[in-house]
């Protein structure tokens, strides 16, 4: 599917087929789209949990204030963010790429975020919403829908799946076959309402 296409295409589904299984190489294809998401410095800081269990899924539901697309999805993506990401080995971030290169941008790595935990936590949000649309353009080109979701207890969501403490959880995304077509879009802005050039 065109680039285009899919951005115009993706819309937030409320209804999905809960009978619709996508298969472990659909599962890997998208989360291999997402990996190839842009971070700062190459940390790599997102960590995605891939919930297809039904009764993780029900709890995380109970935590969602009983929305079905938590249940109905064929898989639904935590999008999280590890604010230690910055410092796990980060030479490998850097393998490829020539020693100079890698003298230069490892201190500088470690000089941006060691002392700085308000910049590792924005990290995780950045990172983690390129990511989620990542993830969400490329199950449209699959024939996928999604929902992108914020509407669950981020202490209760933390607690079922397990959070390690240094992680952030950005959003969910579910994924699958829609079952009702998505509303129509409720009105957009113009670009000369949104679009400043050059300057405010």
């Amino acid at each position: 599917m065109d680039t285009f296409a899919a951005i115009a295409a993706r819309r937030s589904v409320k209804k999905f087929d809960d009978a619709h299984v996508m298969t472990a190489d659909e599962i890997n294809r998208l989360l291999g789209a997402a990996i190839l998401s842009p971070t700062s410095f190459n940390i790599q800081n997102w960590r995605f949990v891939a919930v297809t269990d039904a009764e993780v899924k029900a709890q995380i539901r109970k935590a969602g204030w009983n929305q079905a697309q938590y249940t109905d999805c064929s898989l639904l993506v935590i999008v999280c963010g590890d604010r230690e990401a910055y410092r796990r080995d980060p030479a490998r971030y850097w393998v490829n790429s020539p020693q100079a290169a890698r003298d230069y941008i490892l201190p500088a790595i470690e000089s941006a975020y060691a002392d700085n935990p308000g910049l590792r936590r924005d990290e995780n949000l950045r990172s983690g919403s390129m990511a989620a649309q990542t993830i969400m353009l490329a199950a449209q080109a699959m024939g996928y829908d999604t929902c992108p979701m914020i509407g669950f207890d981020f202490d209760e969501m933390a607690r079922i799946i397990r959070l390690p403490a240094e992680h952030d959880i950005v959003m969910a995304v579910a994924v699958g076959k829609a079952l009702a077509p998505a509303r129509e879009r409720g009105g957009q802005l113009s670009l000369e309402e949104v679009v400043v050039r050059d300057r405010f």
